[in-house]
């Protein structure tokens, strides 16, 4: 059976990240984080919670030499952290985002095949870095239409076949099917083609439109848990998601909609 996790960023807001992770392991849901800088470290190891993901990078993009070579060098600073926090897997994108989760540099038009090979140069670089330190990185699939506008590789074709170019262990994909139903649809045949290959690290899940929990919106989860279960998917399902309201029944939302 898979794990269950919580993103800390987007519930309990009105808390301090520390407490909303522990209000999260306390309700039996491991913890995801954004980006590490922003947080007391020391604060959230004695929260008590077991961390799932958290941002695998600070600045860099996987487009260009001089954004990759921070990439790389921010992803070195995020796996030290990694290990601090026992947090296994390290989010990427395909290039830095802001506070918006606006592209900092995105990419006008058609992503071109100069940009390919630079990304597959790069996220070759991180999956081995991953395997030398024991973390798994994982490339999210983002939507452009609504939340990312102008972020290279963002569909969900496009990031499963970039994980599978570089097929190393130390890359996977975290499947976001908020942002494949927004941008491409087709959610359980992306969920079979992705675990059929062996690419998935992560699945993250919150519902359309809206971006909150399961069970607001027009993706039936419910579905998607079984789909998963046939398939013996035992990795992670994460809410990446807004709680619509109470932060306590978005986690029982999420909880009964991946419970069989």
């Amino acid at each position: 059976m898979y794990t269950l996790a919580v993103c800390a960023e987007m519930v309990f807001r009105d808390l301090p990240i520390q407490e909303r992770a522990r209000r999260i392991h306390d309700a039996g849901f491991q913890v995801e984080i954004w980006d590490w800088t922003r947080h007391d470290l020391a604060a959230l190891e004695r929260s008590g919670a077991v961390f799932s993901s958290m941002t695998g990078y600070v600045r860099g993009s996987l487009t260009d030499e001089d954004g990759a070579a921070e990439l790389l060098r921010t992803a070195e600073e995020s796996v030290k952290v990694a290990q601090r926090l026992g947090c296994p897997r390290l989010n990427l994108h395909g290039t830095g985002l802001d506070g918006d989760g606006l592209p900092v540099v995105p990419v006008a038009g058609e992503v071109t095949g100069e940009m390919w090979i630079a990304a597959h140069r790069t996220l070759t670089r991180l999956a081995g870095l991953g395997e030398r330190t024991g973390v798994t990185f994982t490339l999210e699939n983002l939507n452009t239409a609504v939340d990312h506008p102008g972020v290279p590789f963002a569909r969900a074709a496009d990031t499963l076949a970039l994980v599978a170019a570089v097929d190393r262990p130390g890359l996977r994909m975290n499947l976001d099917l908020y942002h494949a139903q927004t941008g491409e649809g087709n959610l359980i045949e992306l969920v079979r083609r992705a675990h059929g290959q062996g690419l998935i690290g992560e699945i993250q899940v919150a519902d359309v439109p809206g971006r909150c929990e399961p069970g607001t919106g027009e993706i039936n989860y419910p579905v998607v848990a079984h789909t998963l279960a046939a398939l013996g998917y035992e990795g992670t399902v994460a809410m990446e998601a807004w709680a619509s309201g109470d932060s306590d029944l978005a986690l029982e939302r999420f909880r009964s909609a991946f419970s069989l």
